[in-house]
């Protein structure tokens, strides 16, 4: 049987929970939308390991603020 999870790239804000809206946001990207503030808090990258193995270019149409953890 085919293992999924192994093919999908998660990058997690916290962790996935029931009330969160999802929306694909690209070419196989599924974002997971805070309900209140619509704030991206999960994403999921489908076929990763595929487009690793292609040398694709993934861009995430997204903007962050990133700063190093406490």
């Amino acid at each position: 049987m085919l293992d999924v999870k192994k093919f999908i790239r998660y990058i997690d804000q916290c962790s996935p929970y029931a009330a969160q809206a999802s929306e694909e946001i690209g070419d196989e990207i599924v974002a997971r939308l805070n309900p209140d503030s619509g704030a991206v808090e999960n994403l999921e990258i489908l076929f990763f390991s595929k487009r690793l193995t292609a040398n694709e270019k993934i861009e995430l149409p997204i903007e962050m603020d990133l700063r190093l953890a406490s």
